[in-house]
């Protein structure tokens, strides 16, 4: 499935969820996607649980 179909799949859930629901509903819809497209991620491999949990090097720390 492209990733067009996939966007209008997602924006139509949440249009669905603040139309019926109300805008508790389309938050509640937009942040349980937003952890299922988390997961999906992790899942495929294309993401590391340290990938979230080290320290970015910087070269040009201010002393």
């Amino acid at each position: 499935m492209s990733m067009a179909v996939v966007g209008m799949v997602a924006g139509m859930a949440l249009g669905f969820a603040g139309y019926f629901g109300g805008f508790g509903a389309f938050l509640l819809v937009a942040a349980l996607g937003a952890v299922g497209f988390v997961a999906g991620r992790f899942l495929d491999g294309d993401w590391e649980p340290g990938d979230f949990f080290r320290s970015r090097e910087r070269d040009d720390r201010r002393r």
